[in-house]
């Protein structure tokens, strides 16, 4: 079985984990999510904070980072990664917070993590993890193979009549395709992953995949989504275009100082990032 896990993760991107994390420990995952979505770093975009129709996202949140190093390091995420890779060592990156709420928020545009953040390499992994039953309709969606390239520009996310509006721009990075309208006109255009999840499962990411989706509608009305994010023996620093249109630095707006002294190629490693096994 493990065979199997690691070997449709490398060549899928992604797979499902039915029942990875018992209730004591999706209980803990769950207290330290409600505490991050009330808790909000300076990485937090929120829309309608405060009413039922709410949306909120939060990257590494410098205020949670010691209680969440010490929460991943007690669940079985690290050592799962280890063996689906074939890594001697993981490290913990940081968290992803997702609240939708309200019944109306609409599907998140289709993107890869690396397009924002200077990741390369095999060793790579988000841990999704919902506390709702989400039903195959409102789950995330992945383009299968697609962690293998090529890397695209990422969408601005700001405009919605333009889905695909480069961030970087300058042509640094290839534009994004309009896959949510060649699957219109050909709903077999992609090969798509995507599963109904029940609390206690987990989905497991390469972040380089196309990704997106997980809308919530009148029927499944909220979903509330915990990723933890982890990097192995073969994770490389592969720095953002220069001179983006978006004024990203090379490093990314993630750990951006901590990671000034690497180079394109080079081992992503630094001193912050807990090693978990």
């Amino acid at each position: 079985m493990q065979d199997t896990l690691s070997k449709a993760y490398h060549e899928d991107g992604a797979v499902l984990i039915k029942g990875l994390l018992n209730p004591e420990q999706l209980s803990r995952c769950r207290e330290a999510y409600d505490w991050a979505v009330l808790n909000h770093g300076p990485h937090a975009t929120r829309m309608f904070a405060g009413t039922i129709q709410q949306s909120h996202v939060d990257n590494a949140n410098p205020l949670a980072k010691e209680r969440l190093e010490a929460l991943v390091a007690e669940l079985p995420l690290g050592s799962l990664f280890a063996n689906l890779w074939g890594s001697r060592n993981v490290w913990y990156f940081a968290e992803e917070v997702f609240l939708k709420a309200g019944g109306q928020g609409a599907r998140t545009l289709w993107h890869q993590d690396t397009s924002y953040l200077p990741w390369a390499g095999h060793h790579w992994g988000n841990a999704w993890i919902s506390f709702d039953a989400v039903p195959k309709r409102n789950a995330l969606e992945i383009i299968r193979g697609s962690h293998r390239g090529p890397r695209y520009d990422g969408t601005t996310f700001t405009n919605p009549d333009d889905p695909t509006q480069p961030l970087h721009g300058n042509g640094a990075l290839p534009r994004l395709p309009d896959i949510e309208a060649l699957r219109r006109e050909d709903p077999q255009a992609y090969d798509i992953l995507s599963w109904a999840t029940e609390p206690g499962d987990v989905v497991l990411l390469h972040p380089g995949s196309l990704h997106g989706g997980a809308p919530v509608d009148e029927d499944f009305p909220s979903r509330r989504t915990f990723v933890f994010r982890f990097f192995g023996d073969d994770a490389t620093f592969s720095p953002l275009p220069a001179h983006s249109d978006a004024g990203y630095p090379p490093q990314g707006v993630l750990f951006s100082t901590e990671l000034e002294h690497l180079v394109a190629g080079a081992p992503f490693r630094h001193p912050t990032f807990r090693q978990v096994v």
